[in-house]
């Protein structure tokens, strides 16, 4: 078993309602670290400050990235 997390987890807004599409996020110095909400001792994965960003910009615009 992992040790617990010291990082503040939050559930994304955009996750869906019925509980099957969930990731949490959590700020890091560096950027920002995801996980599945059903899986909170499972992986995560680090995201870059700039790319974090640049995503959640992306979001927001309802564009692509692909289009960047």
């Amino acid at each position: 078993m992992s040790a617990p997390s010291t990082h503040q987890w939050f559930k994304s807004s955009y996750s869906g309602g019925s509980g099957t599409e969930c990731v949490e996020c959590a700020y890091t110095s560096y950027g920002a670290l995801i996980r599945d909400s059903k899986d909170q001792s499972g992986p995560s994965f680090a995201v870059h400050r700039q790319a974090w960003l640049a995503f959640t910009q992306a979001l927001r615009d309802g564009g692509s990235m692909a289009q960047r």
